[in-house]
């Protein structure tokens, strides 16, 4: 196994490992320790079947039910990420956390993917949350550490989506918008323009004017970034505790298929 980054703060490649035989205790020490040092992993030349996706993604727990998937998909441990000419969407397509509207967001997620544009595009951009509350100014910092803000899955699933929510609607939560890593004792700023509606304590127009500077700058600042261009039969793990992404919609009308499996969080997102 050998490890090379894509950038100094976020993001490697993992090289001489086969995800479709199970790891050693040594190996999955490893892979466990880079995840944590970089936030974003990515495995080429994988072939994996759906069931040794899940099998590598319930090493680090157990398995997530996506909110869309609450009517049952045939296997609802398992999201399929699909975009064609004829999608009205691609899943993803903006800066935001995978389901910060639960209590208990995933700790991390896993896209295999096995078919890509033909022409290029498609690539996935992560951003790096441990540097973006870093490069905030010490004043910043001070008034958004005892802030708490509303994640509403009903922002992306009914808003941008457009899906019919299940009985008693998508999940809606509370969370610092600055949390601590749980493994790490990393700070990380945890708001996202997916899912983030606002933030309490705040009147209507104070909570949009902090929250869009929060994500301007998220978005904007190129040095928090890292990206992944995909190839058939690559793996991507990220942590989702303190890492965005990004799905680029560049490719109409050609197609992209993938699945995801994402790992239940032991803990509350908390300060």
């Amino acid at each position: 196994m050998n490890v090379t980054p894509l950038t100094p703060h976020i993001g490697a490649e993992i090289g001489d490992v086969d995800l479709s035989h199970p790891l050693d205790d040594d190996a999955l020490a490893s892979i466990h320790q880079a995840f944590l040092d970089w936030g974003v992993l990515v495995f080429r030349e994988q072939q994996l079947s759906r069931e040794q996706h899940k099998e590598f993604a319930r090493r680090f727990g157990q398995l997530h039910t996506h909110p869309l998937n609450s009517e049952g998909t045939g296997d609802p441990e398992v999201l399929v990420v699909k975009t064609t000419k004829d999608s009205a969407y691609t899943a993803g397509n903006g800066w935001h956390t995978d389901v910060t509207c639960d209590a208990f967001p995933p700790m991390g997620s896993m896209l295999y993917m096995s078919r890509v544009p033909g022409y290029g595009g498609g690539d996935t951009m992560y951003a790096d949350m441990y540097l973006a509350y870093e490069m905030l100014s010490e004043a910043m910092k001070e008034l958004l550490d005892d802030l708490v803000a509303v994640h509403d899955g009903a922002l992306p699933y009914i808003g941008a989506y457009k899906s019919t929510p299940p009985e008693g609607g998508y999940p809606k939560n509370e969370h610092p918008v600055v949390v601590t890593h749980p493994e790490t004792g990393r700070k990380v700023l945890y708001v996202n323009a997916g899912f983030t509606s606002h933030i309490k304590g705040l009147n209507p127009d104070e909570s949009k004017v902090l929250l869009g500077i929060l994500f301007d700058h998220i978005a904007t600042v190129p040095r928090l970034t890292c990206r992944v261009s995909w190839q058939p039969g690559t793996l991507t793990f990220w942590d989702n505790r303190c890492t965005q992404h990004h799905a680029i919609w560049d490719y109409y009308p050609h197609e992209r298929y993938g699945e995801r499996v994402s790992i239940v969080a032991g803990e509350r997102p908390g300060i």
